[in-house]
């Protein structure tokens, strides 16, 4: 297993202890994604500190989350990106597309501030 999937309450927090987020791993993040979309996970934090490189399949994966997320109105944080993979992240243009903190704990403060927004700016 190479991400543990932890339920928060609010959020899930999916830990990657893949030191490769590649073609080996990416379809198991995947499948673990599309799994906690269809049980009713809205929002997510991928925790990527221990993964020291990514290809695009890590990438699509991520994107994948990104989309499932935002389809059930929730949101996606991806979190602790060591240098080589925020680099690859910032050649791909995503920073733009995907939320990203340094740590955990923003991720989370990033969420709830994400959470808080929607209610106010619900319609009554």
């Amino acid at each position: 297993m190479n991400f543990i999937i932890e339920d928060k309450g609010r959020y899930t927090l999916v830990t990657s202890k893949a030191e490769k987020l590649d073609t080996t791993c990416a379809p198991e993040l995947k499948s673990e994604l599309v799994y906690l979309n269809k049980t009713g996970v809205r929002n997510a934090i991928i925790d990527l500190s221990a993964t020291r490189y990514c290809d695009s399949s890590g990438l699509s994966a991520l994107l994948v989350a990104n989309r499932l997320c935002k389809s059930v109105g929730g949101s996606l944080v991806v979190c602790g990106l060591q240098e080589p993979v925020q680099k690859l992240v910032q050649i791909s243009q995503l920073e733009s597309v995907l939320s990203i903190t340094p740590t955990v704990a923003e991720a989370v403060d990033l969420l709830y501030m994400e959470e808080i927004e929607k209610d106010v700016n619900k319609p009554s």
